[in-house]
């Protein structure tokens, strides 16, 4: 059985925490209009349509000024696979009963996180034939419709995050990873903001055995200073998921995983001594992997 995937947990997190980088990168024109030192993030809100039976969830609110009046950003996260055609509908009813109780400037924004690209409505109409009533619009984007090779020469963490949801094609997996890693490696940041990309990312582009093999053979032709930055970064991401699964009896992978990353880092030629720094392995344990995968010896 898949495991399920907590879609609206993810992405608000990833939003709150690089909620400027996100809105500069998708909606600069937004980005001028808002002050950046007025934001909180308000209480989630649930809103039921009594006659479907139905609740829905506005992923973030965040209480702002724009153009220096108070006002609030809607951003709401549609992650459904099936095509939702009444979705405009929603999003004006999650505006009224917004504005019905906060009274101010609301600024609307749906975020599409399909597997697929599809062409999706920007406005809800209401029209008589002799009167036009509501004509309602919001700002959209279309992660699947985004090119990612035009996002990968910058440093925003949204970008590298959201890589793994824009449209690439299957045979692009690995190189999109690989571009993944050396975003981070430019960026710095710390421990865990780290983890909390590298989380994102991995949930929605998890490469196969076979695709790992290809990342390790391209990480092996790019600067060396760069491809042992990417690998430290890589070790730290799995040596988190190793105890994660030691706490759910997954001993079988974990030891994989610790396998594949002193492999990883002998095939670029380390010693056992700096293996031994990054992955906190004894000698013995990383000559073990050495003589399993017939790897030529290194120093120490």
């Amino acid at each position: 059985m898949a495991e399920r995937i907590d879609h609206d947990r993810l992405f608000k997190e990833l939003l709150q925490t690089f909620w400027g980088e996100f809105v500069e990168l998708f909606f600069p024109q937004v980005y001028q209009a808002i002050d950046l030192k007025h934001i909180k993030f308000l209480q989630q809100e649930v809103f039921t349509d009594v006659t479907r039976g139905d609740k829905h969830r506005v992923d973030i609110l965040v209480e702002t000024r724009l153009k220096g009046e108070p006002g609030i950003i809607l951003v709401h996260v549609e992650n459904q696979a099936s095509v939702q055609t009444e979705f405009a509908e929603r999003m004006f009813i999650y505006f009224s009963r917004l504005y019905q109780e906060h009274r101010c400037r609301i600024l609307p924004i749906a975020v599409f996180s399909y597997p697929e690209k599809r062409d999706e409505p920007d406005n809800f109409k209401l029209e008589l034939p002799f009167l036009p009533v509501l004509n309602f619009h919001f700002l959209t984007l279309e992660l699947k419709k985004q090119p990612w090779r035009n996002y990968i020469r910058g440093s925003n963490p949204i970008a590298a995050a959201l890589l793994s949801q824009m449209g690439y094609q299957e045979k692009e997996r690995v190189h999109v990873k690989l571009e993944f890693l050396r975003m981070l490696v430019r960026m710095e940041l710390d421990p865990a903001r780290m983890t909390l990309l590298t989380g994102f990312f991995e949930t929605y582009l998890r490469l196969n055995e076979a695709e790992e093999r290809k990342l390790e053979e391209a990480m092996g032709k790019i600067d060396e200073k760069e491809a042992r930055k990417m690998i430290e970064i890589t070790t730290s991401w799995e040596e988190k998921g190793r105890v994660k699964g030691k706490t759910e009896g997954k001993v079988e992978g974990e030891l994989a995983a610790r396998r594949a990353v002193v492999r990883k880092m002998l095939q670029r030629g380390m010693t056992l001594k700096e293996i031994a720094e990054i992955t906190e392995l004894s000698a013995d344990e990383i000559l073990r992997v050495k003589d399993e995968s017939n790897l030529p010896s290194q120093g120490n």
